[in-house]
């Protein structure tokens, strides 16, 4: 922990990456991807459940639902996240940690609820109701993360984040893949319960960040919550929402189809998906170490790229056809992921002031929606051409890879304190 001076030469109270009130927020991320990656790892039960699954050639045979059916119900899933702007919007003005108590709690309460759906489509409806605190908890996890650290400590702990909230979806998606057979998708959900218990628990170790405190405490305006951003603002807002809508338009369908492509289209065994998964955990470490260290000594804007072309590259693999190309295709795009995580998480909270950070995470939110949204609805409908996942593939993921070059319309951050970036605020 370490003291530096806030705005009006206010003392700022800060955390290391490795402090107690950085990991609390790597439990609540963790419990976030528990809930949130359910409908990804389970979507083949699901689709097999509420479908009719046979020994046909199309996908709609094969998985129990045609792609366009099962790219709809995805993306009203992933519409329903709209609902993150407003619930960040509200961090602006309740502060992080009473919001982050909030979307964690409701969302996961949901995530079990889904569990016992009728059908797919109350499913759909069910799992919607609960995303978009999922989606707003992952925002502002990182926000917190972001404010309650120094320069040289908050890539580190932004990659902490995000590594918790993909060992909760790699827990959920190995316990799947193990024990499916006795879980059901029914089950698995069920199963949300456990880290919905022990929120109190979390809730302990959970901090108000200073920098929003002392922001609340001076001038910072009472600004609705709908994602006001004030227009000194907006251009680098319209950066940040066209690289969130870009990366979302590749990584939506490559990791939301990647767990029934696995199962229902090349048969992957639920042994080798349990080690495939496995395998993903420790190059997303990896990429989590590799940038947090190429995000503080190479830059922000250099390492994001990087992260987002090789998202696109290894999704190509992914659905290039064969299985040893799947699973090297989905390890190494865990891994770009990892990689693009801590360098535009730090760099998204750097570029704007206390004042509208929650608020402008939230339009990142939302930018990513959309661009899923886009992405799955393009994919399912393509993947339906003769069954070509590989051709939704090409034509959709290189070309919306080029938008990596919009990392250098925003100034770089590397070494600097959001206060020296906005010091009249």
């Amino acid at each position: 922990m370490s003291d530096r001076s806030g705005s009006a030469g206010r003392p700022l109270q800060l955390y290391h990456w490795s402090d107690g009130p950085i990991i609390a927020l790597l439990f609540v991320s963790l419990a976030s991807g528990f809930g949130q990656f359910g409908v990804v790892a389970a979507l083949g039960d699901v689709a097999k459940t509420f479908g009719n699954a046979t020994h046909g050639t199309t996908i709609a045979e094969q998985a129990g639902l045609s792609g366009t059916v099962l790219g709809v119900g995805l993306a009203i899933i992933r519409v329903a996240s709209l609902g993150a702007l407003p619930l960040c919007g509200l961090a602006d003005r309740f502060g992080r940690r009473t919001m982050l108590l909030v979307t964690v709690g409701v969302g996961l309460a949901f995530t079990v609820v889904a569990s016992a759906s009728p059908g797919y489509w109350w499913f759909v409806a069910l799992f919607a109701l609960g995303r978009p605190f999922l989606t707003a908890t992952n925002g502002l996890a990182q926000v917190a993360a972001a404010e309650q650290t120094a320069s040289q400590d908050r890539a580190s702990a932004v990659a902490l984040v995000v590594a918790g909230y993909g060992i909760g979806a790699g827990a959920l998606a190995i316990l799947h893949s193990l024990a499916s057979g006795t879980l059901g998708f029914r089950g698995l959900f069920a199963v949300a319960l456990v880290p919905l218990v022990a929120l109190p628990l979390i809730a302990r170790s959970l901090r108000e960040p200073d920098r929003f405190t002392i922001a609340r405490a001076g001038d910072m305006p009472a600004m609705p919550v709908l994602g006001a951003v004030a227009p000194r603002f907006r251009r680098r807002l319209a950066v940040v929402v066209a690289l969130g809508f870009a990366v979302s338009v590749i990584t939506g369908p490559a990791d939301t189809f990647v767990f029934l492509y696995a199962q229902n289209i090349v048969h992957l065994s639920g042994l080798i998906t349990a080690a495939m998964v496995a395998g993903a955990g420790v190059t997303g470490l990896g990429g989590l170490l590799a940038g947090r260290w190429l995000a503080d000594h190479v830059g922000r804007r250099p390492t994001g790229a990087l992260g987002m072309v090789g998202i696109a590259v290894c999704g190509v693999v992914t659905y290039s056809g064969p299985k040893t190309l799947l699973v090297a295709g989905y390890v190494l795009g865990i891994f770009a992921g990892a990689l693009l995580g801590p360098a535009g998480g730090a760099l998204l909270n750097e570029l704007f002031p206390t004042s509208v950070r929650a608020s402008v995470s939230g339009w990142w939110l939302v930018s990513g929606v959309v661009g899923a949204v886009v992405g799955l609805l393009l994919f399912g409908a393509v993947a339906d051409i003769g069954n070509r996942f590989s051709l939704a593939a090409d034509v959709i993921f290189l070309p919306v890879a080029l938008a990596a070059a919009l990392f250098w319309a925003v100034p770089e951050t590397r070494g600097r304190e959001p206060e020296e970036l906005w010091p009249d605020l």
